[in-house]
C-alpha cells in the first residue's frame, strides 16, 4: 500500500507533505529522515505532516519536522505551502495553521502569494531559548549575533557588505554551540539598505537551503532591534525575495511570498526503514 504525499517549495525551500487527518501513519523520526534523504528517499530540507486541528477557528493543525527527523515548533515557507493547499482544499483565502507555536493566520492574495501572520518574537534568552542568561541583541559567539525565536531558535550574524563568509564552515559550529540547548538556526545578513538586506540561513538538521522564512523574519527583527533596518524589508534569499514586515502595533510579523506546488506522488511507506 502507498500513501501519498505532496512536493512543495517556497523560494525553492522544498517540502514533502503528508495528510495524517484521516488516519495516521507510521512516522517515525527515523522514517521521516529516510523519506527526506535526497538519495534515498524523496528529499525535501523539512518535512510536513498535516493532521485534524484541535483548537476552535483553526483549519488544520501542521507539524513541522528538520530532514533529520527532529520536530521543528514553526517553518515559515511550510506554513505559506500548507495555507495554499488548505485555501484550495476548502476554497478559503484566510486560512488558520495551528502549530506549536500557536495559530497562525494566513491569507492569500489573488495573484497567489500569501501572507502569514507569524505572531510576535520571542527575545528573552529563556524563550529562545539559550543555555544561559545572556543579552540576546549581542551573543558572546563569533560574529556577534542576535537571536530571537520565531517559533523556533534563530541567530543572525550581520556581515559587511563585502564579507565572503561561507555559511558552510560557520554555520555548523554556530548551530552545535552548547549556548542553543535546542540547536538554533543561523542567519548570515547583509544589510544593502534600511528595507533591504541579503540573507543566507544555516538551518539546523537542514543545512544552507535556498530559503528560510522563520529565519528571514527573525533577520528583520534583529536589524530592527539593531537599528539597521525599517520595519518592513525585502530579504533576498538565494531562491528569491520575501517581504517580512514586524508591525509596531501589536509586535507580530508578516511575512509574505509565494507557495509553489512540484508535483504529487506516493510512496511505500514500509519500504523505509522505522
Amino acid at each position: 500500500m502507498k500513501t501519498s504525499f505532496y512536493k512543495m517549495h517556497g523560494l525553492g525551500n522544498d517540502f514533502v507533505v503528508m495528510d495524517e487527518r484521516a488516519a495516521r501513519l507510521d512516522l517515525t523520526p527515523a522514517r521521516i529522515a529516510a523519506l527526506s534523504d535526497r538519495q534515498r528517499g524523496i528529499g525535501c530540507d523539512q518535512f510536513v505532516v498535516l493532521r485534524p486541528a484541535c483548537r476552535e477557528g483553526a483549519d488544520v493543525f501542521v507539524r513541522f519536522f528538520n530532514a533529520d527527523g527532529s520536530e521543528s515548533g514553526a517553518c515559515g515557507n511550510a506554513s505559506r505551502c500548507v495555507a495554499s493547499l488548505v485555501g484550495r482544499e476548502r476554497g478559503i483565502t484566510s486560512p488558520v495553521l495551528q502549530t506549536r507555536a500557536g495559530l497562525l493566520e494566513s491569507e492569500i492574495a489573488p495573484d497567489g502569494t500569501i501572507t502569514v501572520d507569524m505572531g510576535p518574537p520571542a527575545l528573552g534568552w529563556r524563550d529562545i531559548p539559550l543555555a544561559r542568561e545572556v543579552d540576546t541583541l549581542h551573543l558572546p559567539l563569533w560574529g556577534d549575533p542576535a537571536a530571537a525565536s520565531m517559533g523556533n531558535p534563530h541567530a543572525t550574524v550581520f556581515l559587511e557588505a563585502d564579507d565572503a563568509t561561507d555559511p558552510r564552515q560557520q554555520g555548523p559550529v554556530m548551530e552545535h554551540d552548547p549556548l542553543f540547548p535546542e540547536r538554533a538556526n543561523i542567519g548570515f545578513a547583509q544589510v544593502r539598505a534600511r528595507d533591504d538586506m541579503r540573507l543566507r540561513v544555516w538551518e539546523r538538521g537542514a543545512g544552507l537551503t535556498l530559503a528560510c522564512g522563520s529565519g528571514a523574519c527573525a533577520a528583520v527583527v534583529n536589524g530592527v532591534r539593531r537599528g539597521l533596518l525599517e520595519r518592513t524589508c525585502a530579504v533576498e534569499m538565494d531562491g528569491g525575495v520575501l517581504s517580512v514586515t514586524w508591525r509596531e502595533s501589536d509586535g507580530h510579523v508578516l511575512m509574505r511570498g509565494p507557495a509553489t506546488l512540484s508535483f504529487e506522488g506516493s510512496v511505500a511507506l514500509d519500504t523505509y526503514p522505522r
